[in-house]
């Protein structure tokens, strides 16, 4: 997230889907070995990010996802030209995703054992699958920000990272639009890191 609340900038598209100035975002996390090697590429340095990495990447199961993170643009899904996402034919997960959509399509499955299961009656029902599916492994939620802004408004993150970055993007998508507070969370860790701040976030406990 930048120093300005945007998760990505503006005028996200299919040629800049993380909008203008939105890659700056992740410059951080790119050269991480533990970045690059689930995306199946060698070599990567490693540093103060590296265990926040290994520990968000760990014991996942399944991955929530809203539709403009899988991409393919607004509306029903074509036909003749399908788009099976960003990530070409050996998508890094590994596991079921379920993807939040308004428009029904068949589910898809891809090499490496990444499958995409596309939910058109809400977020509930989407969570309530994907921990079907992730057979007692952790659940995570990795956007975009409209998806993210649904589950924290009904109070069904039990934990968050937020990666602050030191830059200011003037526009683009906020993750906390219309999120009205997060008395449910708390800060737990922070850290400092090269061009990064390390947020973690856990839901309160309630009196025993």
């Amino acid at each position: 997230m930048s120093l300005d609340g945007f998760v990505a900038g503006p005028n996200q598209s299919l040629q800049e889907p993380l909008g203008i100035g939105g890659e700056q975002l992740h410059e951080w996390v790119f050269p991480l070995e533990a970045w690059r090697r689930p995306h199946g590429l060698e070599g990567g340095v490693v540093n103060e990010s590296t265990p926040v990495m290994e520990e968000e990447l760990a014991n996942i199961g399944a991955t929530l996802m809203g539709r403009n993170m899988f991409g393919g643009g607004p509306g029903p899904w074509s036909r003749t030209d399908p788009w099976n996402g960003w990530w070409g034919s050996h998508p890094p997960f590994r596991h079921p995703v379920f993807v939040l959509t308004h428009h029904a399509r068949d589910p898809l499955v891809m090499e490496g054992g990444t499958s995409f299961t596309f939910v058109t009656d809400g977020i509930e029902s989407a969570l309530d699958q994907a921990r079907r599916a992730a057979a007692g492994k952790d659940v995570a939620l990795a956007g975009g920000a409209r998806a993210a802004q649904q589950y924290l408004k009904a109070g069904l993150v039990d934990e968050m990272q937020l990666h602050l970055v030191p830059i200011v993007l003037g526009g683009g998508a906020r993750l906390f639009d219309d999120v009205e507070n997060l008395l449910d969370l708390a800060v737990v860790k922070t850290l400092a890191a090269p061009n990064v701040i390390h947020l973690k976030f856990e839901k309160k406990q309630g009196p025993p």
